[in-house]
């Protein structure tokens, strides 16, 4: 009985959701503002165990070793971000919101010093991997490395075959392209740059809509899914 009381109101829910896409009604508004609810509660113990208990209550106090296993030993300095982050809250006091800004620096400090390391972990692999040759060093097409030495595999890997050499040029006319059509700084006359420029456009309309195209499709593998739910799951639960 449990199971079905509790597939009952996931179905009852997902039916108050979708009601928004008939128009704004009280019924999606309640079960709005339960899921919100829900998911604020859900947050707050999350946010102490999967972060505020592993990465610094732990580490303050310790943790102790399993059986013939030594412990993790504390460190108490953990114990200063406490009143730090506690100063954030005083952005509610208005004779004390100054205070606020301390942990607010902190972070921000914090946070423009790892952009740095971000940025380059992010577009540096890319940047490097923009760089393709375009000139065929081997034979048609990639072969197979079933039963080849790793010598041979890597020499394989060295080797630009015809193919792989087709795929580099397409690479490169279109992301040379697309970055021609963010010339903003000066007008395009030369009739080559501005063909560049309507080929980048094309394609950025081309990968635009192949990106709009699979959100549309992960939405419907969403509604397809409680779909099923509340068809299949919901009715053979209420027919045993």
């Amino acid at each position: 009985m449990y199971e079905k009381i509790k597939l009952l109101i996931g179905a009852v829910a997902t039916i108050g959701l979708y009601s928004v896409l008939y128009r704004e009604n009280k019924f999606y508004r309640f079960v709005e503002h339960m899921f919100l609810g829900l998911a604020a509660g859900y947050t707050l113990v999350a946010v102490w165990k999967e972060t505020l208990k592993v990465q610094w209550w732990d580490r303050m106090v310790g943790t102790a070793g399993d059986a013939g296993s030594p412990g993790t030993p504390g460190f108490w300095a953990f114990m200063f971000l406490l009143p730090i982050g506690m100063m954030g809250y005083m952005v509610f006091n208005k004779k004390h919101n100054w205070m606020s800004r301390i942990p607010i620096g902190i972070i921000l400090g914090f946070w423009s010093g790892q952009q740095v390391q971000i940025f380059w972990s992010k577009w540096g692999g890319q940047l490097f991997n923009s760089m393709k040759p375009l000139i065929p060093t081997g034979g048609a097409f990639v072969p197979s490395t079933d039963g080849l030495t790793p010598e041979q595999m890597a020499e394989v890997g060295r080797t630009v075959y015809v193919s792989q050499a087709v795929n580099n040029i397409i690479f490169t006319v279109t992301i040379l392209s697309v970055l021609s059509y963010f010339f903003f700084s000066f007008e395009l006359k030369n009739k080559f740059m501005l063909g560049m420029n309507k080929t980048g456009r094309w394609l950025l309309m081309i990968g635009l809509g192949a990106i709009f195209g699979s959100t549309v499709m992960a939405r419907f593998a969403l509604e397809i899914d409680r779909m099923s739910f509340i068809f299949v799951e919901l009715v053979k639960a209420l027919r045993t």
